[in-house]
C-alpha cells in the first residue's frame, strides 16, 4: 500500500468522530439557494456542512492523539535536548522523521483499516456509516493496547460512569484522552532513561573542569563532543527509533 493510501485511510478513520448527524443525512446540500420577493437571490450554507467543514480543520490534531506520534515526536525532542546541540538536528527533521515512524508503526492498523472498511465500503457491500463504524474498531483496539487501566478509570471517574463490561465498551470519549495521557507518561519514561548517561557526561565533565581550575570553560562546550562521540559510536539513531517502534510491537 503506497504513502498516500496509508493517509487518506487514517482520515477515513479519523471522520469516524464527526457527528452522527452531519454523517446520517444523505447527501448534504453544500449550498441553498433562496429566492427573495423582488426576483433577488441569496446564498446560504447548511448547519451540517459548516459543521463538516470545523471538524475537518480538525482532523490533523484527531489523527495526532489517535497515533504513536504523540510518544514519539516527545521522545525525539527530549533526545535532542539531552545532546545539548542546540537546534541540530532542526524541527523539520524530527517532526518528519516522527512522521515516517509513526507511517511505520500504525501500517498494521490502516491495512486493518483497508480490510475491514474501506475496500467493502468501495465495492458498494456497505455503506458509509457502517464503514466509519468498522475503521473505529483497529483504532481503538491499538488504542487499548497501549493505554492503562489506570488513566481509563481515571477519565471514567471524572464521567461519572460506573465502568464497562469489556475494554472494547469504552467510548472513543473516554479512551482518546486516556491514551494521551498514558502515552505522555510513556514518553517521558523513555525520555527520563535517555538523557541519565548524557547527565553523567555532564557531571564527570564538570568535575574535570573544576579540579583543573578551569572554572570559567563552559562544561556544556566541553561535554558536547562527548556526548556526540558516545551517541555515534553506540549507533544512538537506530537504538532509539529501534525502541520506539518496539515499544508498540512486541514480537
Amino acid at each position: 500500500m503506497s504513502h498516500r493510501a496509508r493517509i487518506s485511510l487514517l482520515g477515513l478513520a479519523a471522520v469516524a468522530l464527526l457527528p452522527a448527524a452531519a454523517l446520517a443525512e444523505p447527501g448534504i446540500p453544500a449550498l441553498t439557494v433562496q429566492t427573495g420577493p423582488g426576483g433577488g437571490q441569496t446564498y446560504s450554507l447548511t448547519l451540517q456542512v459548516l459543521a463538516l467543514m470545523t471538524a475537518l480543520t480538525l482532523l490533523p490534531a484527531i489523527l495526532l492523539m489517535m497515533t504513536a506520534f504523540t510518544r514519539i515526536v516527545i521522545v525525539l525532542g527530549i533526545l535532542r535536548q539531552a545532546i545539548g546541540a542546540g537546534q541540530t538536528p532542526p524541527n523539520q527533521v524530527l517532526i518528519g522523521l516522527a512522521l515516517f515512524l509513526t507511517l511505520f508503526v500504525m501500517a498494521p492498523v490502516v491495512d486493518r483499516i483497508n480490510e475491514e472498511a474501506v475496500q467493502p465500503y468501495v465495492a458498494g457491500s456497505i455503506d458509509g456509516i457502517a464503514a466509519m463504524q468498522r475503521a473505529i474498531g483497529p483504532l481503538k483496539t491499538f488504542m487499548l493496547h497501549q493505554t492503562r487501566e489506570s488513566d481509563i478509570a481515571t477519565f471514567v471517574r471524572i464521567a461519572g460512569g460506573e465502568g464497562y463490561a469489556t475494554p472494547e465498551d469504552v467510548p472513543l470519549s473516554v479512551l482518546v484522552p486516556a491514551f494521551v495521557t498514558s502515552e505522555l507518561k510513556t514518553a517521558f519514561l523513555i525520555g527520563f532513561l535517555i538523557f541519565i548517561p548524557f547527565v553523567i557526561i555532564d557531571l564527570v565533565v564538570a568535575s574535570v573542569l573544576m579540579s583543573m581550575g578551569m572554572m570559567m570553560l563552559s562544561p556544556v562546550l566541553v561535554s558536547l563532543p562527548f556526548k556526540l562521540m558516545l551517541f555515534v559510536l553506540v549507533d544512538g539513531w537506530s537504538l532509539v527509533t529501534g525502541t520506539l517502534a518496539g515499544s508498540y510491537y512486541t514480537p
